[in-house]
């Protein structure tokens, strides 16, 4: 098995940077999909911004693809894009782990995550106004091994997690979603 490990010295290095030039800090991310037969989209990574200075490296070099269960009329040839949500909270959570792991020089021997989440379908075939259509509860069961941290100092890890985890704040916060026919 692999540990979970975040170069201390590089943290360092990129919390020093930023924190001189803040700019550097701002990132784009950018993801560009396409319908590929029923309920099916193929996604492929765009290119990656740091500072409006484009990395082009990053465009089409991972495919994803998104399905839904024969229950759920797909065809479950690819994850649903509630797991894709998970696992996005899931490596997410991983990276915030390990890079506050580092600077507390915590060592992880590993992370382990089980994730859940519900939808109501309800809201989502709009039977129900008053039913939201997303997520209703997300939760998260968190397993860390550890050689020389106690359960105080893994539970501050966890509270870590929850304040500062991109994607956990992204979905228990508002966000702009601008959406635009071209």
């Amino acid at each position: 098995m692999n540990k979970p490990y975040v170069d201390p010295k590089a943290l360092a290095e990129t919390v020093a940077a930023v924190k001189e030039q803040p700019q550097l800090g701002k990132v784009c991310f950018s993801l560009h999909s396409k319908s590929i037969g029923g309920l099916r989209m193929q996604s492929e990574t765009g290119a990656l911004s740091q500072n409006g200075q484009p990395d082009k490296s990053r465009r089409g070099k991972f495919t994803l693809e998104t399905d839904e269960p024969v229950s759920l009329l797909g065809s479950d040839k690819a994850t649903s894009p509630a797991e894709y949500v998970m696992q996005a909270l899931a490596g997410c959570y991983g990276v915030t782990l390990a890079a506050n792991a580092a600077q507390r020089k915590i060592e992880l021997n590993s992370i382990k995550l089980d994730l859940e989440c519900d939808i109501d379908l309800n809201g989502f075939l709009g039977l129900n106004s008053a039913v939201r259509p997303g997520i209703q509860q997300l939760r998260v069961n968190v397993e860390l091994e550890s050689p020389n941290a106690n359960r105080q100092q893994l539970q501050e890890l966890i509270e870590a997690v929850q304040k500062n985890s991109p994607i956990r704040d992204t979905i228990a916060n508002p966000v702009e979603v601008v959406t635009t026919l071209r």
